[in-house]
Order: structure tokens, then sequence, then C-alpha cells
């Protein structure tokens, strides 16, 4: 495993996971999905992941007409390095997905690496009532639901992105068939190293987020990739700072972020992702790891520069 100088952290600042009920600090409009971006690079994140939602009622959107004012406004008030998402949300198709992206040709990406059942249904049996009615029913559907991400369909992002935009990509693995698929790519020369590779635990559907897990993820990656991956270890939910922590103890990088968890402990709902990063920072600092700046975090991933996006 090529290991960074530094931890470098991500910070996913809304997603298409959790719903605006679930959480009264849950960024939903452009102005808070700012904010919170911010925040979060501000506490020390050298990478933010974005997702736009509709600014009316919180549902996921990939409008460009919502999406680059986002990013453009970032640009303008940070260094810290903007990553978008190909993942969209659910039911949305590949191009629907690449809408924003394509028009936007960040230094990087996110890219599922493998179709799989997505389940959030579980949220229903928590909430006795929601704020917008799309929201029990977003939830619902994906008790029937695969999120669709085939070779035909990576590849086609692979190319547009990675090859005619200069693109990298952030890789994320929510299972150990996700790390094989990936060494495919490697093979055919469809992906080039450094591979930042997002190790993904604890969401319905993907691997479960076990310390075992945990051990063999990073093993079967040291096999497949040697030398040529930097890896990340990302926990979903209540799972998110422990497996965190337990990742930059055994050489990973690390996201947080309010898309993926809304805690800041133990019942305790995070009022930002800035919290979330801040509480990270201190507990790298405690074991005497230092935080990679955007720059670092740049030099480490090999990407093009902020100087070289369509935004």
């Amino acid at each position: 495993m090529a290991t960074a100088r530094k931890v470098i952290i991500t910070c996913a600042t809304t997603g298409a996971i959790h719903v605006p009920t679930m959480s009264p600090h849950l960024p939903l409009t452009p102005d808070q999905i700012v904010a919170d971006a911010l925040g979060a690079a501000e506490a020390g994140a050298a990478i933010l992941h974005l997702h736009a939602r509709d600014p009316e009622d919180g549902r996921p959107t990939p409008d460009p007409g919502v999406f680059l004012p986002i990013l453009e406004r970032l640009k303008q008030s940070t260094d810290a390095v903007i990553n978008v998402t190909t993942g969209g949300g659910h039911n949305m198709t590949v191009q629907e997905r690449l809408i924003t992206p394509l028009k936007a040709a960040p230094e990087m990406c996110s890219l599922n690496m493998g179709s799989m059942n997505f389940g959030l249904f579980p949220v229903l049996d928590k909430f006795e009532a929601f704020n917008h009615a799309w929201e029990p029913e977003y939830l619902e559907s994906t008790r029937d639901f695969i999120f669709k991400n085939t070779f035909a369909d990576i590849e086609y992002i692979l190319k547009h992105l990675g090859e005619e935009c200069g693109t990298r990509f952030e890789f994320e693995c929510y299972d150990i068939g996700h790390l094989h698929s990936l060494a495919y790519f490697l093979e055919q020369g469809l992906v080039r190293p450094p591979l930042f590779v997002q190790s993904i635990f604890g969401i319905l559907g993907g691997i479960a987020p076990d310390v075992d897990h945990l051990v063999h993820m990073k093993r079967t990656a040291d096999r497949l990739f040697g030398e040529d991956y930097v890896w990340s270890v990302l926990g979903a939910g209540r799972h998110q700072l422990n497996f965190a922590t337990m990742g930059a103890i055994m050489g990973a990088n690390i996201r947080v972020g309010l898309e993926d968890s809304v805690y800041a402990g133990m019942g305790k709902l995070a009022a930002s992702s800035a919290e979330q990063v801040g509480i990270m920072c201190n507990i790298l600092e405690n074991l005497s790891m230092d935080i990679a700046t955007p720059a670092e975090a740049r030099e480490v991933l090999r990407l093009k520069g902020g100087d070289h996006v369509g935004f």
C-alpha cells in the first residue's frame, strides 16, 4: 500500500442516503451545503465529496443548475479538493449521474465499483412521521432496488471522465468483490496508480462493519495492488468514528461527514460535518498523526490541480 505522508481527511457533506427527517442539521440548500463544506475544510478536511439536493424538499438532484453554483462558490472560497459524486441518487441513470461531472471536469469524482443491493428501508422503523412525502417512498423503494454500476457503466465513466477530462477517482468499494473488479480495470490499463480506494463498511447490502472485515479488506487490497494504492476507510452510521480510528491506526486515510453519519458520538446528532472532522483531527493528533493539507493530498493522489477544472 502506498502510504500518504500525512492522513488525508475526506468529508462528504450531504449525500443521497439520509433523508431530511433524520437530522435537522443535514445540509439541503446550496447555501447550507456550501457552509457545511467550508466548515469541514476549515476544520481539516483536504477533500470535499459533494452531492446536490433540491432546495425545495431536500431530495437528491443531479441538476447542474443547482450543483454547478455550489462547486463554483467552493472553488472561490477554499483550496480543498472538490470531489463530485458519480453515484448521484437512487434511480438516476448513469447519464443523469454524469450531467454535472462532465460539465465540471473536476479533479476527482467518486466511482462505485459494482452493482449492489443498497438497503435504506430499515430507517422506516425509526420514525413515526416524515417531513416530506417523498422520504418514506424513497426509503421503501430500496427494498426492491439494485444500485446499478455494471462493467459497461464503469467503463463509460472511466472513458468520459477519466480519459477525456483528466479526472481521477475515489474508488468506492462496498465489498471484497469490488476490489477485484478494480484490479481488473487496472490490469486492462483503464485506471492508473495511485488508486484512491475508499473501503466502505456498514451499508445494508455491502460488507458489514466488523473488524475482521476491515483487516480482510486491507489484506486483499495489499495483495491486489501492492504499492499502487492509497487506502481510505469509511464507516457508515454509528460506526463512523470508530472505523475511521481503526483504519487510521492500520495506515488508512479517512472519510467522515453528514453523508455517511448524522452522529457525533453515542446518540448525539452532529451539528455539522465540521464537528465530525474536528473530532477525528483530535483523535489523529492524539495518535501522533499529522493531517494532510489539500496541496499534500493533491501530491499524493496526483491530481491535475484546481486550475484545470471546468468551473
